[in-house]
């Protein structure tokens, strides 16, 4: 039986056993990033693998004639022009209508709360500073208990979810803003005036882009915490390093950033005004994307995109 023709991208780093499947089940060829691309190899491929920061869109598509499918293991295909593809019959092996098997993957629910505990909890520096010998509680105390604080979740979907039945074992009182999940405060500012941590978890989608600003942070109440897992361009950064300076914001944590997806973020983020806040204050945890990085969960993730590629050549691996 011919094997389908993909285009794999190794800047994706697949785990070792799904890179074996590949290998395997398709007549691969691989390159370091999108730019690497070949025309003739594109001409022929019949998968090909879209890691974010590269836009699969109309142009990209018609550099591939014979595309019957774009895989991507992310929850969300902001980076593939979904619209192009329906019209071209190309299929999107992606997670965003995974929700049964997503609900089985937990780590960036996980990693939510650990970002909240913390920041608040100022662990990087307690660390730092108990490594270096200096053994002393006092200057560690956080203002509040967790149990005594209130959540605010910015969406209500499978992860706000998750993150409200951690935070309620915790015994916080919990509320949410999601316009299209039932129950929910009716106001992104009225959530905000009633939450000591407010926790992103909406979609990212153009009408989304800045939707907890200036206006919302200041709403909360002094002295909170605001946590960000989902997407960057949700955020006005800028307003957030304003409140973290004037002392609005005890603290922040984030595990996402506007741009990040750029293949030269890395080059400039040092210089940021975010990741200097963050060198020279013990109460902003930055993390580098790493919400959803259990190697459980890529491993189990990228060979449920696979498969749903093979099963459109009438294989599996499952």
């Amino acid at each position: 039986m011919t094997r389908p023709v993909a285009v794999y991208y190794r800047m994706m780093q697949y785990q070792p056993e799904n890179l074996a499947l590949l290998r395997a089940h398709f007549d691969l060829t691989e390159f370091d990033d999108p730019r690497r691309d070949d025309d003739a190899v594109l001409a022929r491929a019949e998968v090909l693998f879209a890691p974010l920061g590269f836009r699969v869109d109309a142009a990209k598509m018609a550099r591939c004639p014979n595309l019957r499918a774009v895989v991507s293991n992310t929850t969300g295909i902001p980076h593939i022009d979904a619209r192009e593809a329906a019209r071209r019959n190309v299929a999107i092996c992606a997670l965003h209508d995974e929700q049964a098997f997503l609900d089985t993957i937990t780590p960036t629910a996980e990693h939510t709360v650990g970002l909240m505990l913390a920041a608040w909890r100022r662990l990087p520096a307690a660390h730092e500073a108990a490594a270096s010998g200096r053994w002393d509680r006092r200057p560690w105390g956080a203002p509040r208990m967790f149990s005594r604080m209130r959540l605010g979740l910015v969406g209500y979907g499978r992860l706000g979810r998750k993150v409200g039945a951690i935070a309620g074992a915790m015994g916080m009182q919990v509320a949410f803003c999601d316009p299209v999940v039932p129950g929910g405060v009716g106001s992104l500012l009225e959530l905000a005036r009633s939450s000591d941590i407010l926790s992103i978890h909406a979609p990212a989608t153009p009408e989304n882009a800045g939707l907890v600003s200036r206006s919302v942070m200041q709403a909360m109440p002094p002295g909170g915490m605001l946590v960000n897992t989902a997407r960057g361009e949700l955020l006005d950064v800028d307003a957030l390093v304003d409140l973290l300076e004037t002392g609005h914001f005890a603290a922040a944590a984030l595990d996402v950033v506007d741009g990040e997806y750029d293949p030269d973020f890395s080059a400039h983020f040092a210089s940021s005004r975010l990741a200097t806040y963050a060198r020279t204050h013990d109460n902003l945890v930055l993390t580098p994307h790493i919400g959803g990085s259990t190697i459980d969960a890529w491993a189990e993730t990228e060979r449920r995109v696979i498969d749903k590629a093979l099963r459109i050549f009438g294989s599996n691996v499952a």
